[in-house]
């Protein structure tokens, strides 16, 4: 029985280790991205996980011309600028309709959208209208006449939505007037505007990607569309802050108590040992905040196990002491370095020979890597990782190396935090080890980014994409 449950701890510390090899391999890809920019001349961007899961944001098509490929029968002339549309002739028919879309529909990863069309003529009728419509529609019909397509009229001021009959909506339009057609991501609605002020908006019931699309009816009409080269008469920047705005009102209207916001710090410092940083908050705060009884929130189930010696560590590995971190190990916690092949041993040898490069001690490091390293080539999933470290003796500047990312600080903090949670997970009152991995903050966070993108999959995965470290960045959100 004593062996299971010696089997069973060794089980949880690789789950742990395997953990913090991973980010370190995420660590190694974000380095080679950095490094490709580099040599593409391009500046290097600050690449983040939460980034490279939505790095497809900018990669998206928007709209930039008119579609001449696509007509609506030879009932409007796209000018060879293919923004300008004029309908030549005498319409016969209602259905004698000149609709064009723009060449791409509208980008979809973003918190609104908008373009706008200038009057040039109101021609014979005025019937000119702007709106959004699906692939597929057909361009012998206004805006809004058929399903999956909306429109805001100019003759009549009304807003047609998949069907002939209009509803009352806004002011007619004319010759010299620019009216806007938008998308909000946010509050799923299109709302449309007129000389710089919304007119109204209408829920955003369509499926699928919608085009910007424009129509022209009538003997002489002529209009030309803006899709951002020139500013646009409608402030969609201010536009765009009053919807953040709105959103961090609502945001702002949820309680949180102050015990609950001081827990969520004080186990932070806590889960990674921060000690002396904890003693001062707790002073700080003590006058201010009342008492938290730890047992019965639940905040406090393994954080303050080992607290010194978490620190101690976590120090002796941040001021590139390794060998004296391993000898505390040795002391204090035989069994999370007794496996000599383990993910953790693999970090910490690893962290060595990377210091022995730092300080330059190259030949030392050269013969650290033949003997310390000789346990680890015979896990095949251990060989990216002691590849990276080898070549730093490739170079003469290390630090400009592919592999310069583990001359950073922030590999430092990876091997620490990999240990801090190692510890933690060989407390035997634990109920789940794999909490040791994570803070509270941090799973609040990573659960606020969950619900963003719960909220995104809802709308068809249309809207603005969520980046963390943007937000906790940001100066005005």
């Amino acid at each position: 029985m004593k062996m299971e449950n010696n089997d069973s701890e060794q089980q949880q510390q690789d789950v742990v280790g395997l953990y913090f090899l991973e980010l370190w391999r995420l660590n190694s890809k974000k380095a080679s991205l950095k490094l490709q920019d580099f040599n593409h001349q391009n500046p290097p961007q600050n690449v983040d996980d939460d980034d490279m899961e939505f790095d497809d944001d900018d990669d998206e098509s928007v709209p930039t011309e008119l579609d001449t490929v696509n007509s609506s029968g030879g009932f409007s002339i796209v000018l060879p600028d293919k923004l300008t549309v004029k309908y030549p002739s005498v319409n016969l028919h209602g259905h004698d309709v000149g609709v064009v879309q723009a060449n791409y529909p509208a980008p979809i990863k973003r918190l609104v959208y908008y373009f706008e069309l200038h009057v040039n003529n109101a021609g014979a009728k005025g019937q000119v209208a702007i709106g959004f419509t699906t692939h597929g529609f057909n361009l012998r019909r206004q805006p809004g006449w058929e399903a999956n397509s909306f429109g805001y009229h100019g003759d009549d001021g009304y807003l047609y939505r998949g069907q002939g009959k209009g509803e009352a909506f806004g002011p007619t339009y004319s010759t010299g007037d620019t009216v806007g057609g938008g998308i909000n991501y946010a509050s799923q609605e299109f709302f449309f505007t007129k000389n710089g002020h919304v007119v109204g908006t209408v829920r955003k019931d369509v499926k699928g990607r919608v085009y910007p699309t424009i129509a022209v009816h009538s003997q002489n009409e002529e209009v030309t569309v803006n899709f951002g080269k020139d500013p646009f008469i409608f402030d969609i920047k201010a536009y765009e802050a009053t919807q953040r705005a709105n959103q961090l009102t609502h945001i702002d209207k949820i309680p949180i108590s102050q015990t609950a916001s001081y827990g969520i710090v004080s186990s932070y410092l806590q889960h990674y040992g921060y000690e002396e940083t904890l003693t001062v908050f707790d002073e700080a705060t003590k006058a201010s905040v009342p008492p938290i009884t730890y047992q019965n929130n639940g905040l406090n189930e393994h954080n303050m196990y080992a607290l010194n010696h978490r620190k101690i560590l976590r120090q002796l590995i941040r001021d590139g002491q390794i060998d004296d971190a391993l000898g505390k190990l040795r002391e204090w916690y035989p069994s999370t370095i007794q496996e000599d092949t383990s993910a953790i041993c693999l970090m910490l040898h690893c962290q060595k020979f990377i210091e022995l490069v730092r300080v330059g001690s190259l030949g030392e490091a050269l013969d650290y890597g033949r003997t310390g390293f000789e346990k680890f080539y015979k896990v095949k999933e251990y060989e990216d990782f002691l590849m990276d470290c080898a070549a730093l003796l490739a170079y003469e500047e290390p630090i400009k190396s592919p592999t310069g990312y583990l001359l950073e600080d922030s590999q430092r903090e990876n091997v620490a935090d990999a240990v801090n949670a190692m510890i933690l997970s060989t407390n035997p009152i634990l109920k789940d080890k794999r909490s040791c991995l994570h803070s509270y903050l941090e799973r609040l966070l990573r659960q606020l980014t969950a619900c963003y993108l719960e909220k995104r999959l809802l709308n068809g995965n249309q809207g603005e994409a969520f980046h963390l470290r943007r937000v906790l960045l940001a100066k005005n959100p």
